[in-house]
């Protein structure tokens, strides 16, 4: 994986991001258990099997330099809080994607999501010199796309039937994307967005 230096560790005020293994696996078993965290996903990380599958799939695409998952870890607690990775890495291209990202509820509106997009987004563009980060999500997850688009994302379009759901049905996506010549901008707006997130906390 020459294009992410292995193990890479990404360290803000609030959280710190580090590789995925399997000793983690338990304690995000544990974490998603809340079925709050899957209401707008289209598959249930509640039930082991599922989890299971997604955990273990991250560790082969590690394996295969397609995907470099984290755990996200509260840095005042020491406690793990949720999980993101790097997918779909292409390095002839220089483009990759931010996504596989949820976190225990109580952590929402707080600012940690925002803090590991602006320390994931960092590294993509000034340490791996990327072209375009993309970012998507499915097209009925509203929260979610609120999300991205807050953190300065662009929206493409959505692709039709792109996916299927864990109960079989098609799902339509909806993709956004940073590319390298608006990053300055963006990055001033997040670190804007943090600091007035900090004050109010």
């Amino acid at each position: 994986m020459a294009w992410i230096q292995d193990p890479l560790i990404l360290a803000g005020r609030k959280v710190e991001l580090r590789p995925l293994t399997p000793e983690h696996f338990d304690t995000l078993r544990a974490l998603a258990k809340n079925d709050k965290i899957w209401e707008y996903y289209g598959r249930n990380g509640a039930d082991d099997g599922v989890m299971d599958f997604f955990l273990q799939e991250a560790m082969e695409l590690k394996a295969t330099g397609q995907h470099y998952p984290f755990v996200v870890v509260n840095k005042d607690s020491g406690d793990i809080i949720g999980t993101t990775r790097y997918g779909d890495i292409n390095a002839a291209h220089k483009t990759i994607e931010i996504g596989w990202t949820w976190y225990m509820p109580s952590i929402w509106g707080k600012g940690y999501n925002e803090e590991c997009k602006l320390l994931l987004l960092t590294y993509a563009f000034e340490q791996m010199d990327a072209n375009r980060v993309q970012l998507k999500t499915a097209h009925f997850n509203l929260r979610s796309q609120r999300a991205i688009q807050r953190i300065g994302a662009t929206y493409e379009g959505t692709l039709r039937n792109h996916l299927v759901n864990g109960d079989g049905s098609p799902r339509h996506t909806a993709m956004f994307s940073i590319i390298k010549e608006e990053w300055a901008d963006r990055k001033q707006k997040l670190q804007q967005m943090m600091e007035e997130k900090y004050a109010c906390l």
